[in-house]
């Protein structure tokens, strides 16, 4: 008899129409598609957590509570009185634990489009309906469209990126905060990027009941431990740590993030560099021709050239790799985007992008 047990008849409808994150190979390339700190480590803080990896009991469960790490994320966040931490295996799965909590039949998930694929793709995860919301022509929040979205769809959940990824500015405060008031259910502001923008919602938390502020430690340079943090009222996070994972954070990502953050301000100053970089290369892709950049308040750029995917891939050619989102959203024709990288990898990457862009102007004039 034949097995009718197959991914077609099993998987649910939503599941089998998604494709999976991609995650493109970049062995021997310039590596400048995913927001990662280019510097490495001081040399004596390699060797003071090689004492603390070697020292670990890796043969035992890591501690639940993670009690330790997060007095430390409380200190270094300097968190309103009464707000408390949950911890992630980065903050994809936080958004996950979050949508689940609250899909209910019918449950709206709502944010702005374009913006982290990840809120979409776990709206689809859970059962949610999604609903995205366009930004205006210039990136801005819309924010009659967002509250006309609010009251018709009585969103569970908005996510709002600050700065938003991949358009990297940093929406109107003030907006946010009528979309926080508007919004019947939790409001999350995404600080992904928090070390390279200028404000925060961490000091309002006290202010809103139904705000929570998520930030990772991936972009700050430790991409490797998969790292996130939800910041809010205990109300709200006793309930969410019910649908936390036993064990979710490891004992190694808790022993070299506290150690790390004992370290905070290495951490900060490798970001102050990566500012003063993002500068000099929006300088020099605004005065590149045929390019418009967009200003940035996170530790990448997002430009416009004619001809993206052809220039992308000379790029390639080039042993440059940056991220390609041309195709993947109607406000994003024709757009790359490119980490902040460190000033030898910057020069190379603008001479890289010089180089196929004249060859892509060849190509279509030959």
């Amino acid at each position: 008899m034949r097995n009718t047990a197959t991914p077609e008849r099993l998987i649910r409808q939503e599941i089998l129409a998604l494709h999976a994150y991609h995650v493109p190979p970049s062995s021997g390339m310039i590596k400048l598609d995913a927001m990662e700190n280019p510097y490495p480590l001081p040399q004596s803080l390699r060797e003071e957590l090689a004492q603390v990896v070697a020292s670990a009991a890796i043969n035992r469960y890591p501690d639940a509570g993670a009690a330790q790490l997060k007095e430390r994320i409380r200190s270094v966040t300097d968190l309103p009185f009464g707000m408390d931490v949950l911890l992630g295996n980065g903050s994809d799965e936080i958004i996950q634990l979050l949508a689940l909590a609250v899909a209910k039949p019918g449950a709206v998930l709502l944010s702005i489009e374009p913006s982290f694929v990840m809120y979409k793709m776990i709206a689809a995860f859970t059962g949610m309906k999604y609903v995205g919301v366009p930004l205006t022509e210039d990136f801005s929040l819309d924010l009659p469209a967002m509250l006309g979205a609010i009251k018709r769809e009585q969103p569970a959940l908005v996510f709002l990126a600050y700065p938003n990824n991949p358009t990297g500015n940093l929406f109107d405060a003030d907006a946010i905060k009528r979309i926080i008031e508007a919004a019947p259910g939790l409001v999350v502001v995404d600080e992904a990027y928090y070390a390279f923008a200028s404000d925060s919602f961490i000091p309002h938390l006290a202010r809103y009941d139904n705000l929570l502020v998520m930030r990772t430690f991936s972009k700050l340079g430790m991409a490797g431990l998969r790292l996130g943090f939800l910041a809010g009222s205990k109300t709200w996070l006793g309930q969410l740590e019910k649908l936390r994972l036993p064990y979710n954070v490891g004992v190694l990502p808790q022993l070299v993030a506290e150690m790390l953050l004992a370290q905070h301000e290495v951490l900060l100053g490798h970001a102050a560099q990566i500012k003063r970089d993002r500068q000099w290369l929006y300088e020099r892709l605004v005065g590149t021709v045929d390019v418009y950049a967009f200003p940035s308040a996170a530790n990448f750029i997002l430009f416009r050239v004619t001809h993206a995917t052809q220039v992308f891939e000379g790029l390639k050619q080039r042993g440059v790799l940056i991220k390609n989102l041309n195709g993947g959203h109607p406000a994003l024709v024709d757009c790359l985007r490119v980490t902040v990288g460190t000033p030898e990898q910057n020069e190379q990457f603008m001479a890289a992008l010089q180089e196929s862009i004249h060859q892509t102007f060849r190509d279509h004039h030959a």
